[in-house]
């Protein structure tokens, strides 16, 4: 007895079953392994080829690692040709070519003309599938297998009823990623849009099955980055309008059912349910442009891209027509989703120049080239003109448009500086964020002068940006702020900023405003601010 050969034991099986409940993709390793069990019936043979199912393999996984030995044995290579599942099928066909010496596509065309017309099916429907999977008709998958391959390929589609009525059944198998792979394939080997197929299906079964074919349809569009909608409504009828609506009511269903993660308080979660929304399309306008409005800009973003998606529009493009009319509060969105394209840094001038749109919507394009990665070493002298320019908007979003530079590059000290003596307000206040953003440390003392200043916007911005840059000798002025300013927004700054600089005299500043101040919102950042300094609990 060869004592060297190691049976597959009792607990690498319980590993097995245990693995398919704990993690996703388990039920692919239960389906290998139990595939590989029968198929592969020499325990020796089992114990080097099952293995291959671990951990989380695809359900063909034994099969290639039967084909990694030699010889490669041919016995379970017939049989796992009869197996139920096409992956399992085309992945010991391409074993067995390999044993051959031979191409995939021979194997396989040698198959089908080898199998009697009357028992050929399987091998039709294997070879539809393959074809399907790597993008191209059975007759082009078969052009290159040879001598045989456009016979095969005309027995391929001799067999499409059958093809056709087996892949229609899994439509409404009850695996999902089974569903939508027969879509795909079934529309591949037709030549036809997923939905049409779908459609025509829809025509024989009845509603109760409608949520299973829908869910199909998303499958399929979610793989191709496209949508449900778009792709339902490019294949619209007149006559097909009673089908059309029972599956929009399923979508519009599961909308409904999605509300809540819009709204919940985790960003995150939030970002990922807009994401869900791209599948929808069209569907969800309602939700997107609901999101765009988020106090998240990376939901906003995302709102925007799944917007111009389901308007089947670039998104520069979707982005030129909505701010053509909007403020800065709408554009945002737009703009923020931009700032990651090609071509960022000219879409976002080009809108800066353009006088026909309104003052705050140039300004926040100019903002916003802070967040594309183009023309950061020409940022200075692109921006130079509104930094002049007779419009504080324009100046304002041209100084934020310089805070992605570092102080070392040539210009952006001087800029700064012309910036914080400004008479506007706004462009003041963008200056001081510029103070914050660069961590620029030696000009805190200007800082705190202007907390002096008679607008609130420049006195919040200030008391934001020694938060940042601040240091002990600054105290004193936000401590007089935080007990004397009039604007609790300007005292909440303060109170962040103490808490962060600390020392003796802010935290006895911010004892007396927790417990003192009218503003609850002022009362409750002191606490804070003292915890963080590590006085209370």
């Amino acid at each position: 007895m060869d004592y060297t050969v190691r049976l597959v034991s009792p607990a690498l099986l319980l590993v097995v079953l245990l693995t398919t409940g704990q993690q996703q993709g388990g039920t692919p390793t239960r389906e290998c392994w139990m595939s590989c069990q029968r198929h592969v019936t020499d325990p020796a043979l089992r114990a080097r080829t099952c293995g291959s199912c671990l951990p989380g393999g695809r359900v063909d996984s034994w099969v290639q690692g039967l084909a990694g030995q030699r010889p490669i044995p041919r016995a379970p290579l017939v049989s796992a040709m009869k197996d139920p599942d096409w992956r399992v099928r085309w992945a010991a066909v391409r074993a067995d070519a390999r044993r051959q010496g031979v191409t995939d596509r021979r194997a396989l065309a040698d198959w089908v003309m080898e199998a009697p017309v009357s028992s050929n099916l399987t091998a039709c429907l294997t070879a539809a599938r393959a074809a399907a999977e790597a993008g191209a008709s059975s007759a082009k998958f078969l052009r290159d297998a040879g001598p045989r391959g456009a016979n095969a390929a005309a027995r391929v589609w001799g067999r499409r009823e059958a093809i056709r009525e087996a892949l229609e059944l899994e439509l409404y198998a009850e695996d999902l990623a089974v569903r939508g792979s027969a879509l795909a394939h079934l529309a591949a080997f037709l030549s036809r849009k997923p939905a049409r197929v779908l459609l025509d299906a829809m025509a024989t079964r009845p509603e109760s099955v409608d949520a299973v074919s829908a869910s199909a349809l998303k499958v399929v569009a979610g793989r191709s980055r496209s949508s449900v909608g778009r792709m339902l409504l490019e294949e619209a009828k007149p006559a097909e309008e009673a089908r059309i609506n029972r599956l929009f009511a399923v979508y519009s269903k599961e909308l409904e059912g999605m509300q809540p993660e819009l709204t919940v308080a985790d960003p995150l979660q939030r970002r990922r349910a807009v994401e869900s929304l791209r599948v929808y399309g069209p569907l969800a306008m309602r939700e997107l442009e609901r999101a765009l409005g988020d106090s998240d800009r990376w939901v906003r973003r995302d709102a925007a891209r799944a917007l111009a998606e389901a308007e089947g529009v670039p998104l520069r493009t979707a982005a030129e027509r909505r701010i053509e009319s909007s403020d800065a509060m709408q554009a945002r969105p737009w703009l923020e989703a931009m700032a990651r394209e090609k071509g960022c840094a000219a879409f976002f001038l080009g809108t800066a120049r353009d006088k026909a749109l309104a003052a705050s919507v140039r300004g926040a394009a100019l903002a916003q080239l802070a967040d594309c990665g183009e023309g950061a070493r020409d940022r200075v002298s692109s921006v130079e003109p509104f930094l002049a320019d007779e419009q504080p908007l324009l100046r304002a979003g041209a100084v934020r448009a310089l805070s992605g530079l570092t102080t070392r590059q040539p210009g952006v000290s001087e800029a700064t500086s012309r910036a914080l003596g400004d008479g506007a307000p706004e462009v003041v206040s963008a200056a001081l964020e510029l103070l914050a953003l660069q961590r620029q440390t030696s000009r805190g003392d200007e800082a705190a002068l202007l907390l002096e200043s008679d607008h609130v916007v420049v006195r919040t911005a200030a008391a934001e940006a020694l938060e940042q840059i601040g240091r002990a000798s600054h105290v004193k002025a936000l401590a007089g702020c935080l007990r004397e300013d009039a604007e609790a927004a300007v005292r909440v700054a303060a109170a962040a900023a103490l808490g962060r600089i600390g020392g003796a005299q802010a935290a006895a500043a911010l004892s007396d405003a927790a417990a003192r101040d009218p503003d609850s919102h002022v009362k409750h950042v002191s606490r804070e601010a003292l915890r963080r300094l590590g006085f209370g609990q």
